[in-house]
């Protein structure tokens, strides 16, 4: 079955939600369920601390970087001064293509979520 780790209540997971289980933030989507690896390819923010915004991707809460929940991958760089540095937020964007988030599978029992 491979290590699991509890992620709390179904009922938790709203729309909007995110939460950390693990190496993962798991969250909603737009009633979609995710799970993706904690750490921003920026400088390594927390992204359980991070948001999800009005296109349904996960922004890192430390510069605005936001991710696809899909396929791991960066949909908008950094921002704030991180978006005056020419070719960044391309190059993450670059990156990530080629080194995306991780995902995790996430499993339902008994009203509880798992990811592994």
């Amino acid at each position: 079955m491979g290590h699991e780790v509890e992620v709390g209540p179904v009922a938790e997971l709203v729309p909007g939600a995110v939460h950390r289980a693990g190496r993962y933030a798991v969250g909603n989507s737009a009633d979609e369920l995710f799970a993706v690896t904690r750490r921003c390819r920026h400088l390594g923010a927390d992204l359980a601390d991070g948001s999800i915004d009005d296109e349904g991707c996960l922004v890192c809460p430390w510069h605005g970087a936001s991710y696809d929940v899909a396929n791991g991958r960066m949909t908008r760089g950094p921002q704030g001064i991180f978006a005056k540095i020419p070719g960044l937020g391309a190059g993450f964007k670059l990156l990530t293509r080629v080194l995306p988030l991780g995902r995790g599978a996430l499993v339902e029992r008994e009203g509880t979520m798992f990811v592994r």
